[in-house]
């Protein structure tokens, strides 16, 4: 099992930042690629972001490229999503995800693993 923990969350106005963080526990950490999502009031969970196991090789979602940026700190066990230039669309709970693959992937049913989500929300 891994367990997984969000944090950073909060309210922003637009054109600002917010760094989330998500430490995980229970296993190697850096046998996990890990991934973030969201999900919008109304809307279906979306792929935002996700990086390798080693934080060699990331992937993001077209709406948040050049914006947002992920990293990790396997000594830390601890995966980061900073954000910037935050719009209110961007508004949603955010999740952090642990997959077992040796890829990170942008699709949510590759990770086994789940947060409990913290909430950003964009004010404009």
């Amino acid at each position: 099992q891994v367990q997984l923990v969000e944090s950073g969350g909060g309210l922003v106005q637009a054109g600002g930042s917010l760094r989330l963080s998500c430490a995980a526990s229970g296993r190697t950490f850096s046998d996990y690629a890990m991934g973030w999502f969201r999900q919008a009031p109304g809307k279906e969970r979306e792929f935002v972001a996700a990086i390798s196991r080693r934080g060699t090789t990331t992937y993001y979602a077209d709406s948040v490229k050049g914006r947002f940026t992920s990293s990790r700190d396997n000594a830390k066990n601890t995966v980061y999503l900073q954000m910037n230039s935050l719009k209110p669309e961007a508004t949603a709970v955010y999740y952090c995800a642990a997959s077992p693959r040796i890829r990170a992937s942008r699709d949510s049913t590759a990770y086994n693993y789940w947060g409990q989500g913290t909430q950003v929300t964009v004010s404009s």
